[in-house]
């Protein structure tokens, strides 16, 4: 299982780098995974600085997709998980968690969310409000998809995201897939693309996407109504998705879908890692950051430091105090000279 995985991983990782410098004491090393979205950057880019500065180790940052990063963790590859979207891998993460390999140690933002969108253009003058308005072909047919014309298109996850399987069973649950395909943007910037170029051409867009993003500041789209969040439909989903992710669509068995459900972000560390490193661990447990924050750390990593995870962690050092409250004062010295 482990070859297997490695093999996944030299297949999906982006990268592996260390973000400051290599001064740092080798009595700590800590492997942080990342993903390849902003938000997770910009946690991974401030931890680490903190972790290596401020704490002296040797920090080592992978980053990659969902399902690579994930599976690194559970086997014991990563130390360090900054933003975890716990709800939409719950299904695989609880029974490590459960064994005592990995633990959920916080908060990381206190409320983010997740949702099909529409264009609010196009869901007011179609009158537009739910994911049952959807299945109309007349609808479809503003979205219309040019890789499959007798279909609209749903600009969906990433396929190495987990979000990327669970909007594929909700279409189909919701009966969604008749009318649309799930489409795969590539990558977190493309979806971004394809969201802001719509806006910037006035065309209709029909879109997943989630918060908090610099790009939700600057679009104006409509939440779908979708079903109410119920933990047990949610819960038989997720087997779902998992078995689907772990051999494919033929894989899908009826089952229920619900809206996503509004949630925290959280953190996650291996527990061996903890043990070794509790001055570390409790840095990272008091690690959090309100939304608005998170929010404004967005647009300056998107718009002004052009995706430099050092800089933006340089800015929200230089900018904040709430972090001095993460760290004893020697700690915070320490971080404050490194700037």
């Amino acid at each position: 299982m482990k070859f297997l995985r490695k093999l996944v991983l030299s297949a999906f990782f982006i990268s592996t780098l260390s973000l400051v410098g290599t001064s740092a004491n080798a009595a700590c090393k800590a492997r942080l995974g990342d993903f390849d979205w902003s938000s997770a950057n910009i946690h991974t880019a401030i931890s680490s600085f903190i972790l290596e500065n401020g704490y002296g180790c040797q920090v080592s940052v992978t980053k990659g997709s969902t399902t690579p990063i994930m599976a690194a963790h559970y086997d014991k590859q990563l130390d360090v998980i900054t933003e975890v979207w716990y709800d939409n891998i719950i299904a695989n993460y609880e029974p490590h968690e459960k064994a005592g390999t990995i633990m959920n140690i916080g908060v990381n933002t206190p409320d983010s969310q997740q949702a099909f969108y529409v264009d609010k253009a196009t869901a007011e003058k179609y009158n537009l409000k739910s994911v049952e308005d959807m299945k109309d072909p007349k609808i479809a047919a503003l979205f219309k998809d040019p890789e499959d014309p007798s279909k609209g298109r749903m600009t969906s996850c990433i396929s190495g995201w987990t979000c990327y399987t669970v909007n594929y069973v909700k279409q189909v649950e919701y009966g969604l897939d008749k009318y649309y395909t799930n489409f795969d943007p590539g990558s977190g910037g493309a979806l971004d693309a394809a969201i802001a170029g719509a806006f910037a051409k006035k065309q209709p867009i029909f879109t997943y996407y989630w918060a908090p993003t610099g790009l939700m500041g600057k679009v104006d789209l409509v939440r779908l109504k979708e079903p109410a969040y119920e933990a047990k439909c949610w819960a038989a989903m997720s087997e779902v998705v998992e078995a689907i992710k772990a051999n494919g669509k033929d894989a899908y068995k009826k089952s229920c879908a619900s809206e996503y459900q509004d949630m925290a972000l959280t953190k996650s560390v291996l527990t061996e890692w903890a043990k070794a490193h509790p001055a570390e661990t409790e840095f990272l447990k008091k690690y959090t950051i309100p939304t608005a924050t998170v929010n404004k750390m967005l647009a300056f990593y998107e718009d002004e430091s052009d995706g430099d995870m050092l800089l933006t962690a340089k800015e929200f050092l230089k900018t904040e105090t709430m972090w001095k409250d993460w760290v004893p004062a020697d700690v915070a010295k320490k971080v404050e000279a490194a700037l």
